[in-house]
């Protein structure tokens, strides 16, 4: 499970946006915060892994709180979600670490999408040990993953829907193992036949990845993993 905190200088905003969160897979949000000094105090009373971040707020901006932040050493990561998009407050954004940045005012969908991305990016990281060294090719996919998101709906073949992809990613997620559509099934409410719908397509679409598992009968029977994650 992903840990959030959200903060926002309006209470109003920020309970829609909390309500948002809570409805990705994946994710809860743990506390809420309207200012920088209130947003401090929760991270000090419970570490979070990452922190919606409005610019504007009443005692100093999002950019300086990021800067104590970096400067305390608080681990989590950062999605600015505001409605400054004044080029130098986005470059000194990116200067200062934040993953995401999201304009205001924006749908559910576009928040979603964000956050799928960086659920993608917190799983290839996990995939294998920290310490090891990576890549250019796993480099080059980790830098990716947050850019690879396609807004709600598009590309998507008739008859399927961002929600119910983003349910079936979401489950294999948490899962971290191979699935069968039957599972898939099981875990999502669906039946058997519309996971199977899905699964087929998301390997399709090379978000997925077909593992084959023999059993007594001799019939392979088709299991599904994320790419990054690598056979099991």
């Amino acid at each position: 499970m992903i840990d959030v905190l959200v903060v926002d200088d309006d209470f109003r905003v920020a309970e829609v946006h909390a309500a948002y969160v809570a409805k990705v897979p994946g994710f809860r949000v743990v506390a809420s915060a309207h200012s920088a000094g209130a947003a401090l105090a929760a991270l000090e009373r419970r570490p979070v892994d990452l922190v919606l971040l409005d610019q504007h707020l009443p005692d100093e901006s999002g950019l300086a709180l990021v800067r104590r932040l970096r400067e305390r050493q608080v681990a989590c990561d950062v999605m600015m979600v505001t409605a400054a998009r004044d080029v130098s407050t986005v470059h000194a954004a990116m200067q200062h670490g934040a993953l995401q940045y999201l304009v205001k005012p924006f749908t559910f969908a576009g928040l979603r999408e964000k956050l799928v991305a960086y659920a993608d990016l917190r799983h290839a990281l996990a995939a294998g040990p920290t310490a090891r060294e990576a890549c250019q090719d796993e480099v080059d996919r980790m830098f990716a993953t947050l850019r690879s998101a396609a807004p709600a709906g598009a590309g998507l073949p008739k008859g399927h829907s961002a929600p119910t992809t983003d349910l079936v990613l979401g489950v294999l997620r948490r899962a971290g193992r191979p699935l069968s559509a039957q599972e898939v099934a099981d875990a999502t409410g669906l039946s058997r036949s519309t996971a199977q719908r899905y699964l087929k397509q998301l390997e399709r679409d090379s978000r997925l990845r077909l593992s084959l598992r023999y059993g007594d009968t001799g019939r392979p029977e088709h299991r599904y993993l994320l790419p990054a994650a690598g056979p099991r």
